[in-house]
């Protein structure tokens, strides 16, 4: 009897497999030897390998990920018939955004854009033997990708995009990012390189997430076809669809000849395309499927037809896609074709039709469909942080060996994912602005890499291990103008350069506790580092006082500009006309909103941007002065946690301030049990929302030369957009400093009672700890759920005169909103409060600046993270 023969190529591939498993670990990164352009990881294994049955090379995922932890599906679960890369896995118990970032492999020398399969399977295998459900995102790069839900637990998904590279992106980043519904995990992701000509998008939505890829026709679950039967390793799954009555069919008589792929971009494996549904009695084909994608609004489908019988007349026959016209087509023996579906809305399903020809109801033979593939354009318009400010941030992780949890995936966006100590501008691309990397325990030399931050405007490496010199390199950051590099162990002279921007008036330097530093290169460290620290420390602090004046008195003429001309504002961008305030609003069609100032408005961009539009109404107690001071200012402040101007309109007696959408309304209404939001704030949201704010005021207080003072923060001025990121708005009664270092302004008390400064109300002396107070008032509310002010039907009380005693007898589940249920950590619930009394005695000098509150604050989200890790561990012991 003869053996098994092999043929050239699979002799090629099994030696290859021998020399794999011989050296394993000599491979590059990412190859594949038997399949240019594929990586294949497989998360959570122990030792690269060969997948035999595919002719697949897969890798272990260690090193394209620096977090998280491997696993093994339970034993139970090792026998169910999986492929090898579903029985290991890799968990992210830590950090809610965790990325792996993966080189691009290309196999052509084209310098363009290369265009991906991109595919992410989970299974979870009850590897910690809990047999639970979780639910977290997906994301590709900066932008939403999926949700992955297990509510099955015993579900095997998998999520698959086609997805474009630009030449300007040097890696692709796919990111898990733990939405609070359980740990996220992963079990393998795998790329393959496609032809440009397939599977074509537009500019606009490039890439393509799949709903469907189905073999019509087959309904054997035995014969799912990937790789080495389709060149790009497309999973093709069974029908099991109500295809209307339609029939299936499969190839069953001798092997035909080969298939014409001159003119065949797709590549369709000649198995899937053996099988087809045809109705046998009828000449009209209808198929339809239900599907609603959250976000998906735009679709486009991919039809594949190949004519495997030698018919006597050719099939012709016209296609509709949910009744709309798309095609006539006459299939040739042999010869597969794919037909695209124009770009379509859809919120209910597909429907397509596919119909004979009138004049070839006896000739032709009926219309047959082999295979379908259904996508949704992925909205990936999120603009990641410019390529040189991310590649400079990598070269500080690697030279500082950085563990920072949250230091995953792109450094400023989504703007609720921002690195720590990482401030970032709001333009397009996001420019790193402030870096503080203060008491993160950098050892060696300043890293070379943040040389190249150009767009940094503050700079703190203060309080760490830092040695060698202060490279000149840092001169040449165009924006620089506060250096702390204090508390280090730093040598030799301060460069000639920094120096001169010193004395320019351009930096403020910050060297104290170096006690190695010195003016010249020879360095007698007690006499040259005395005569050299103080003048740097005194004519930087002299230089500052002068700058800070001079910005306080372009900010004064600023705010009196145009006092002549009827209070007109002066500003040179961002007009809108009343006609066009009209138009964007619908003549104020949706009234989404009212305070004093008037009504605030829902408006529509001719760029299909939402955006709020307030109105100054004749009657307005506000004002046109404060409508004034609050477009000014925001013209010059910008910051993440501040809600962005985008324009404004002085036309005639009409002015209105045209502002980002901030879907979720105001704090206020998310805390009130009357309000109509049926959703609690979970403690997890109440502290995010806190740094979030608190982040916006220190901004203020601290971001802006000179320092501003909001005076009318509460929770009515705190936004929320729909991320649920907090944004403080409303700065009308704003006043800046007349230089750094004053104390305090004299001014009319304004603001609103109950978070009105007690000492600024009754001396009317204004400072930046007036906020602090207001913001204490704030993160009481946070804890509670009751307003500033307590009203009952017989008296009103302020929320500290109720809470006071309450946490005098040390009765926390009576202080924390009972709506939470219990569900908080109450040493992360202590830690709050005890921030919030910090800001609130009555005398100002008592009160922390919003840096320390907001440094408190982060401590107090890493005790609650602590503390849902421990409750986790004690769980898996407890089982």
């Amino acid at each position: 009897m003869e053996g098994p023969r092999l043929s050239s190529s699979s002799l090629l591939f099994w030696l290859a497999v021998c020399m794999l498993s011989l050296a394993p670990n000599k491979l590059v990164l990412g190859l594949d030897p038997n399949n240019p352009g594929y990586i294949s990881i497989d998360c959570g294994a122990l030792n690269n390998y060969t997948n035999p049955d595919l002719q697949i090379y897969y890798e272990t995922d260690d090193g394209y990920i620096d977090s998280g932890e491997k696993k093994q599906v339970s034993s139970d679960d090792m026998g169910k018939g999986f492929r090898a890369s579903a029985k290991t896995l890799r968990e992210f118990p830590d950090g809610v955004r965790n990325c792996y970032t993966i080189p691009p492999t290309t196999t052509t020398s084209n310098k363009g854009s290369t265009k991906y399969l991109i595919r992410a399977s989970f299974y979870y295998g009850n590897y910690d033997n809990q047999n639970r459900t979780m639910k977290f995102d997906l994301y590709i790069g900066v932008n939403y990708w999926t949700t992955v839900d297990f509510s099955d637990p015993g579900s095997y998904i998998h999520k698959e995009i086609i997805h474009v590279v630009p030449p300007t992106e040097d890696a692709i980043q796919v990111c898990l990012v733990n939405t609070g519904n359980g740990t996220p995990l992963i079990s393998s992701l795998e790329l393959r390189q496609l032809a440009g000509t397939m599977y074509p998008s537009d500019d606009q939505f490039p890439t393509l997430a799949l709903h469907k890829r189905i073999n019509m026709g087959n309904t054997a679950y035995e014969s799912m076809f990937r790789h080495p039967s389709d060149l790009y390793d497309r999973l093709w799954d069974v029908d099991d669809t109500d295809d209307g009555g339609a029939q299936s069919w499969a190839w069953n008589g001798p092997s035909p000849p080969a298939l014409n792929r001159t003119n065949d971009a797709y590549k369709v494996p000649r198995g899937v395309l053996e099988t087809f549904i045809m109705m046998e009695n009828s000449y009209d084909l209808s198929l339809f499927w239900k599907a609603h994608v959250p976000r998906a609004s735009k679709w486009i489908s991919y039809l594949h037809f190949a004519e495997l019988e030698d018919v006597s007349s050719p099939r012709e026959f016209t296609i509709y896609c949910n009744d709309v016209f798309l095609k006539t087509i006459s299939l040739d023996y042999l010869v597969p074709i794919t037909v695209p579906t124009n770009q379509f809305t859809s919120d209910i399903g597909f429907k397509f039709k596919f119909v004979t020809n009138s004049s070839s109801y006896v000739s032709s033979p009926p219309p047959i469909v082999n295979a379908i593939e259904l996508y949704y354009l992925l909205d990936i318009s999120t603009i990641p942080t410019d390529l040189n400010d991310v590649n400079a941030m990598k070269g500080t992780k690697r030279a500082y060996n950085v563990t920072n949890k949250s230091w995953q995936g792109d450094p400023c966006v989504p703007t609720n994912f921002t690195w720590d100590g990482v401030k970032c501008s709001t333009e397009n691309p996001p420019r790193i602005t402030s870096l503080n990397l203060s008491s993160y325990g950098l050892k060696g030399k300043i890293a070379d890499a943040l040389a190249n931050l150009t767009a940094l405007i503050s700079l703190d490496l203060s309080s760490n291990q830092l040695t060698g010199p202060i490279p000149e390199l840092l001169a040449k950051l165009p924006n620089l103008n506060i250096l702390n590099l204090s508390g280090n162990n730093l040598t030799g002279p301060i460069p000639e350069s920094l120096q001169k921007k010193i004395i320019d008036g351009k930096l403020e330097l910050r060297v104290a506790d170096n006690p190695y530093l010195c003016l010249e290169d020879s360095c007698k460290p007690k006499k040259k580092r005395n005569s050299f620290v103080v003048p740097v420390i005194a004519v930087g602090s002299g230089l500052i006082v002068i700058l800070s004046i001079a910005l306080a008195i372009i900010w004064t003429l600023l705010m009196k500009k145009g006092k002549g001309q009827e209070g007109t504002i002066k500003l040179k961008n961002r007009p809108f006309t009343y006609n066009e305030v009209l138009k964007i609003t619908d003549h104020f069609k949706t009234v989404i909103g009212k305070g004093g100032f008037g009504m605030v408005c829902l408006g529509t961009l001719a760029n299909s941007t939402n955006v709020a539009v307030k109105m100054l109404s004749q009657t307005s107690k506000q004002g046109r002065k404060e409508f004034q001071a609050e477009a000014e200012l925001l013209m010059i402040v910008h910051h993440r946690n501040l809600v962005s101007l985008v324009g404004y309109c002085d036309d005639a007696k009409n002015m209105a301030l045209i502002y980002e959408l901030m879907e979720n309304g105001n704090l206020r209404q998310h805390l009130s049990d009357q309000s109509c939001n049926a959703q609690v704030l979970t403690w997890n949201e109440r502290l995010r929302i806190a740094i979030d704010a608190a982040q916006g005021l220190d901004y203020l207080h601290n971001g802006c030369k000179p320092p501003i003072i909001h005076r009318d923060l509460k929770t009515l001025n705190i936004l929320l957009n729909k991320s649920m990121q907090a944004k403080i708005a409303d700065f009308g009664l704003s006043k800046a400093f007349a230089a750094e270092n004053d104390s305090n302004i004299s001014t009319r008390p304004a603001g609103t009672p109950g978070y009105l400064d007690p000492e600024y109300q009754s001396s009317g002396s204004l400072n930046m700890k007036s906020d602090v107070y207001s913001f204490g008032v704030i993160l009481f509310e946070l804890i509670t759920g009751h307003p500033a002010m307590i009203r009952s039907a017989s008296c009103s009380i302020h929320i500290l005169q109720w809470v006071t005693p309450i946490i005098e007898r040390r009765d926390i589940h009576s202080i924390v909103d009972p709506r939470l249920a219990g569900k908080f950590s109450v040493n992360s619930a202590w830690k709050m409060v005890e921030i919030a009394m910090s800001c609130v005695p009555t005398t100002a000098v008592m009160r922390p600046d919003i840096s320390h509150v907001l440094a408190e604050l982060k401590e107090c989200w890493a005790i609650e993270m602590a503390s849902e890790r421990s409750q986790v561990i004690m769980m898996r012991q407890k089982t």
